[in-house]
C-alpha cells in the first residue's frame, strides 16, 4: 500500500471515529438523570433554600406584613418537606420531588422578601462582590 492509500484509509477511520463519538454524546444527553445526579441536584436546591431562610437582618423582618410572614412560613414548610423527602428518597423521581419542593420554597421565599418593600429587602451577598474585586 502506498502512502496515498494509507492517508486515505487513516482519514476515513478518523472521520468514522469522530462520528461515533458525536453519536455517543448525543445519546447520553437524551438519558434521564441518574439517581446520583438527581440527588446532587436536590441537595443543591435544598442548601439554597436553607441559606435563604436565615434572615440577613432581623430588623428588616420586624416590619414585614402578614403576606410576607405567610410566605416565609410556607418556605420553611417546603424546606422541612423537601428535607424529609430527600432523607427517604432512593429513586431519581423521588429526588426530583425533593427538588420541586425546594424550588417551590424558594418561590415563597422570594415572595416574602418582596413583601419587605423597597429598601428593606435582603442585601446582596457580600461574597460575590468580594470575589469580583479580586
Amino acid at each position: 500500500m502506498d502512502s496515498t492509500g494509507f492517508a486515505i484509509t487513516l482519514s476515513a477511520l478518523l472521520i468514522v471515529g469522530a462520528l461515533v463519538c458525536v453519536m455517543a454524546q448525543c445519546r447520553d444527553r437524551r438519558r434521564p438523570p441518574s439517581g446520583l445526579d438527581a440527588e446532587a441536584e436536590a441537595n443543591h436546591w435544598l442548601v439554597r433554600l436553607a441559606g435563604g431562610l436565615v434572615p440577613p437582618d432581623v430588623r428588616a423582618w420586624a416590619g414585614a406584613d402578614a403576606a410576607a410572614e405567610r410566605s416565609m412560613t410556607r418556605a420553611a414548610e417546603c424546606h422541612r418537606a423537601a428535607r424529609t423527602r430527600l432523607d427517604t428518597a432512593r429513586t431519581a423521581e423521588e429526588y426530583e420531588e425533593a427538588t420541586r419542593l425546594a424550588k417551590t420554597g424558594l418561590e415563597h421565599l422570594a415572595a416574602a422578601r418582596a413583601g419587605l418593600g423597597p429598601g428593606r429587602a435582603a442585601p446582596a451577598p457580600r461574597r460575590a462582590s468580594a470575589l469580583a474585586a479580586k
